[in-house]
């Protein structure tokens, strides 16, 4: 925090009137289960974006990204999606929703940095975003709720910038809760808390480095065939959503669904069970149960939505062949990024052992490190020269 608010008087003559946190999320699970109302288990990530922020007295609006050592600029009035301003879209995209609010405010200078891993499927975007808000709740003293920042901030992508994405990692990165997991419907945005007490197991997050491509073409696709599939199953039972039929449903339906599209489903419709089975297992403080049902949700997103690649599956496979390794499975949108695992301590040298063997292997160096569930954002430092 020191670091930035320095970064932030360097870059704009001032001390920020106010730095604000957020956390980067991690699925333990229910993987596109989101966009079908359905339900997810999330974490707060040990780990963070953080936004210095203070205010001008015109309406220019500067970012300083201190991680890239880069810089956007523009004005209230002239606040629009630009491709090329990429990082900068999602702050930018907080401030025009604010607007769309009937909230006011004079220009600002924003300063960012953090060590949430981008790009990745670890909710970084979304911590930005709610730190973005927040900072701005903060400094101009807006009576906005919890949902409604989470509203803002979801908003940035899916209106404000165009693209294909949910509301869980933004709810998260907002209420999340220090040792606990956060269990969501999306249907409702109903949540709880979950206390997260493993003994001697870990939660590791291991990042495959493994390039992804552009996935939105994909997840288009799948999100049509979800809707396609309820089409077909509300015929015979009234739904509108995955969320509303079973196993039972899916498995009779064969002959009537294309088996494609059933087969796709039948992941959604599973891992809805998984969630609920999961969050059982914590309650319990379960280990060895949670394991097995992140290795099957695995399996599932392999085979039936496939959406994994070789390499995290050899990362799954590895991990759950040593033991002490109760569960492991690809997290995040799919086709790249990290793999989540529970190890105990006893276990994680020779974990490491095997990411050697995947750098040979592979070619791609994976990063490992320990998930604590941490807190939801926060106000970390007022104050500063106007």
């Amino acid at each position: 925090m020191k670091d930035l608010r320095s970064l932030h008087k360097s870059e704009f003559g001032m001390e920020p009137e106010v730095v604000v946190s957020a956390p980067g999320t991690i699925n333990l699970m229910g993987e596109h289960t989101d966009y079908n109302e359905g339900l997810v288990l999330q974490v707060g990530l040990n780990r963070s974006v953080s936004v210095a922020m203070s205010r001008r007295k015109d309406s220019s609006l500067r970012f300083y990204a201190a991680d890239f050592n880069e810089r956007k600029r523009t004005t209230i009035a002239n606040l629009k999606y630009k491709r090329e301003d990429r990082w900068a879209n999602y702050p930018k995209g907080v401030l025009f929703e604010l607007l769309q609010l009937g909230l006011s405010f004079r220009g600002v200078d924003v300063t960012i940095a953090g060590d949430v891993p981008q790009g990745i499927g670890l909710g970084s975007s979304a911590a930005l975003e709610v730190a973005t808000a927040v900072a701005m709740k903060t400094l101009f003293s807006y009576d906005l709720t919890d949902m409604q920042i989470i509203q803002c901030s979801s908003r940035a992508e899916t209106v404000f910038m165009g693209l294909e994405s949910e509301i869980t990692d933004q709810f998260v990165s907002c209420v999340a809760r220090e040792g606990h997991a956060v269990f969501l419907d999306v249907r409702t945005l109903e949540y709880s808390l979950i206390p997260v007490d493993l003994g001697d197991v870990g939660i590791y997050v291991t990042n495959s480095n493994v390039p992804q491509v552009s996935t939105q073409a994909d997840f288009r696709q799948r999100k049509e065939e979800c809707k396609e599939c309820v089409v077909y199953l509300s015929k015979k039972r009234p739904g509108t959503a995955l969320r509303d039929y079973s196993v039972h449903d899916l498995k009779t339906s064969m002959g009537w669904v294309p088996e494609s599209i059933r087969r796709v489903c039948m992941h959604v419709v599973q891992e809805n069970q998984r969630v609920l089975d999961a969050k059982r297992a914590l309650i319990s403080d379960d280990a060895v149960k949670l394991g097995k049902l992140m290795s099957r949700s695995h399996e599932s997103l392999r085979d039936y939505y496939e959406v994994s690649c070789p390499e995290l599956d050899w990362l799954v496979k590895r991990a759950i062949e040593i033991e002490g390794v109760t569960g492991s499975r690809m997290t995040g949108p799919g086709f790249g990024g990290c793999t989540v695992s529970l190890i105990r301590e006893s276990a994680f040298a020779k974990y490491k052992e095997r990411l050697e063997e995947y750098e040979r292997i592979f070619g791609f160096t994976a990063e490992a490190f320990a998930c604590r569930p941490s807190s939801g954002v926060s106000v970390v430092a007022r104050g500063g020269t106007r």
